[in-house]
């Protein structure tokens, strides 16, 4: 688990950029990400540049060093993330006549390359990675990134000078960088709390898509305006990333054969052998546990195949609504594991939120970044690397959201439209926490919390039946602003890229087809983002065994019901976990990884908030509808209304503009708002002769 980044400068040994300084701030910029080595290599004949933050986690000898030549010297490469078949494909290319002087997975990558190719050897990788390779000899830099985006890798242009990195300060240290931002791509991320790929919130800025390759010589450098950035959308005379793995053919290619008894078993048997294979490691591991479906099974299999116990880790509220602590306890008691949880407070809370601009980079609306970070801080005390249960929900359809999808549809799709606004407007009319107090006398425990967020939850159904379309029921469930008109001013085009978004299509199931855009979208731009950025703060590389690419196509091979039965989902990873773990310590409403945002706003964060959202502030931005938002904000505050997703989703981005984009921009800093440092401790630059 490391950082990377580069440049590529069309102009070579005649441009005005010191390209050794350059890489040397790169790499200092991003040393949270690998706080144990730093490397940089240089070619300014040709204008290249790569770098390297490393966190050493397997073969931590100079062996591991980086960026890395082949062999052959033909290519140099830098490597963030983790192969986990890489023992296997060595062993291959050993009986291939080829040697290595190390064991580490980027020396297995480069010879990989050497033998086959970039476009054949790329999808023998199983794994979690980017990496940026640059081919001597024919001169071409390729960026590739993982089947379903967990590592991250943005591109883009800084006037002429082509740039890339893990992260956005990467690339902010190229001298020739403007930051202009995207009003398109902000009204993206008030829609969803993210931005999706492949746009980020800077103009010319973008995200490498998920499966792709992006391959580039300096007759396409010369031109910024041929690239593509989108592989589904290539235009003449462009250029465009390539697939080598595609989600969509995936998912329409789905067989569905096996019987529920073997499919269990043949389950059980590869996530075994994924979890084995991402528990290697020459640096202390351990388990994240929050006692849901997910990470107990990831937690139970590694408890499995160790002699000792697994160190695992649990966050905890004070709020009943969103405490799991407990039940992670008891599994954690039941399974054997070296438990340790933490209690969070909402000051601790209000610690977090100075961090998160330069921790995100760009505006970034997950509410549950703040317990992310403060996990992986906690784990980061014992541990260098953690196992996960992210990806369950996407993969296995845990989600609420999918079952509340085909079930609301398929009822009210025959319910003329008028009559369905009419009902909308009767659900929306009442306030959350009245319908709150009925649910509680409904569930015949007043008080007891047994139905968590049932008013918003009758809220978000009567935004949903009042929608034409499946397509924009989804959107309506997902949808943190979800008005036709966005609150960002001036968004153009933002609709365009609204449509652009993957889907499945093609498949009559509503639940396929928001599962779909789940993995492509939600996954790889929410939730890997939310834990990269938090867990490379703090130096920790986090594996998600459930998004191996070998347990993402078993799972789009199940049928269906093997996934949601009798009104639950991850039928079939519930079945796994029942040969591990008694059901009775898992069987329970789902709850998520969720704060009390809602009520902290209202409490402990108002004055926090109340600063942000001043009107006469946000209107001498002008980026955002300041009405619209102080209207949400004074219903919100009135619980009349709980618009936490959204109003989190400004705060999120009023934040980031004050600490981030107005300087970028070269507007002065806001007093009083104090920027964090984005390099932590600095080492000195290591410079790897080009020749």
């Amino acid at each position: 688990m490391c950082g990377i980044g580069g440049f590529f400068d069309s102009a070579g040994s005649k441009s005005a950029i010191d390209h050794d300084a350059l890489a040397g701030r790169m790499a200092r910029s991003m040393a949270h990400r690998g706080p144990d080595d730093q490397g940089v290599w240089t070619d300014s004949d040709r204008g290249i540049g790569l770098v390297h933050r490393r966190l050493s986690i397997i073969d931590l000898s100079e062996a591991g060093h980086q960026p890395m030549q082949s062999a052959s010297s033909r290519y140099c490469v830098c490597f963030n993330g983790e192969i986990y078949n890489y023992l296997e494909l060595m062993q291959e290319l050993r009986a291939l006549g080829h040697e290595f002087r190390g064991h580490s997975d980027t020396e297995v990558l480069l010879a990989a390359i050497e033998q086959w190719g970039v476009a054949a050897a790329t999808p023998r990788l199983f794994g979690m990675f980017a990496f940026a390779l640059w081919d001597r000899r024919d001169r071409v830099l390729h960026l590739a990134r993982d089947r379903v985006g967990e590592k991250p890798l943005y591109y883009g242009w800084a006037g002429e000078l082509f740039i890339f990195g893990s992260e956005l300060k990467v690339l902010r240290m190229a001298p020739t960088w403007s930051g202009t931002l995207d009003r398109a791509s902000l009204a993206l991320q008030m829609r969803y709390g993210y931005i999706p790929a492949p746009w980020s919130i800077y103009d010319r800025i973008f995200k490498l898509v998920p499966g792709c390759v992006l391959s580039l010589d300096a007759a396409a450098l010369s031109r910024p305006g041929v690239l593509c950035p989108d592989p589904d959308v290539v235009e003449p005379m462009s250029v465009a990333p390539r697939r080598y793995w595609s989600a969509r053919d995936v998912a329409q290619s789905a067989v569905h054969l096996q019987s529920p008894k073997e499919a269990v078993a043949a389950l059980d048997a590869v996530l075994g052998k994924v979890v084995s294979q991402q528990m290697l490691s020459d640096v202390p591991l351990g388990g994240f546990l929050s006692g849901g479906i997910d990470s107990t099974t990831v937690v139970a299999c590694m408890q499995a195949q160790s002699a000792r116990p697994i160190k695992t880790y649990t966050i905890g509220f004070r709020e009943g609504d969103f405490n799991e602590a407990e039940y992670a306890r008891a599994v954690a008691a039941h399974l054997g594991t070296d438990h340790t949880e933490l209690y969070l407070e909402p000051t601790q809370i209000r610690d977090v939120i100075p961090m998160l601009p330069e921790l995100y980079d760009e505006p970034f609306a997950d509410a549950s970044q703040l317990p992310t970070y403060l996990i992986c801080k906690l784990a980061r005390e014992h541990v260098t690397v953690c196992l996960s249960g992210d990806g369950g929900d996407e993969v296995f359809g845990g989600y609420n959201r999918y079952r509340w999808l085909r079930t609301v549809w398929n009822g009210v799709r025959w319910i003329p439209l008028p009559a369905r606004r009419l009902l909308a407007r009767l659900l929306t009319g009442v306030q959350p926490t009245t319908w709150d107090h009925f649910g509680s006398v409904w569930s015949g425990s007043p008080g007891s919390g047994r139905l968590p967020q049932f008013g918003n939850k009758l809220h978000k159904l009567g935004r949903a039946i009042e929608t034409r379309s499946v397509g924009q029921m989804y959107e309506s469930l997902v949808s943190y602003w979800g008005d036709d008109q966005p609150v960002v001013l001036g968004a153009e085009g933002w609709q365009a890229r609204l449509g652009g978004l993957d889907m499945l299509g093609g498949v009559a199931d509503a639940v396929d087809e928001a599962m779909f855009r789940d993995l492509v979208h939600y996954l790889p731009d929410d939730n890997l983002v939310k834990v990269d950025r938090a867990s490379m703060r703090v130096g920790l590389e986090v594996r998600a065994p459930l998004l191996d690419t070998r347990i993402v196509e078993f799972a789009w091979s199940l049928p269906r019901d093997l996934k949601i039965r009798d009104g639950k989902g991850k039928w079939i990873l519930r079945q796994v976990l029942a040969r591990y773990v008694p059901p009775a310590l898992t069987e329970r409403p789902k709850m998520g990884f969720s704060v009390p945002v809602g009520a902290w706003l209202r409490s402990e964060l108002r004055p926090w908030a109340e600063e942000l959202l001043e009107a006469s502030m946000l209107s001498s931005q002008g980026y955002l509808d300041a009405g619209r938002v102080r209207q949400r904000w004074n219903e919100h505050l009135s619980g009349a209304r709980d618009y936490s997703l959204s109003l989190w989703a400004v705060l999120m981005f009023e934040t980031w503009y004050r600490q981030q984009g107005a300087v970028t921009a070269g507007q002065p800093e806001i007093p009083g708002c104090e920027t964090p440092s984005a390099t932590g401790e600095s080492a000195d630059v290591r410079l790897v002769p080009s020749g």
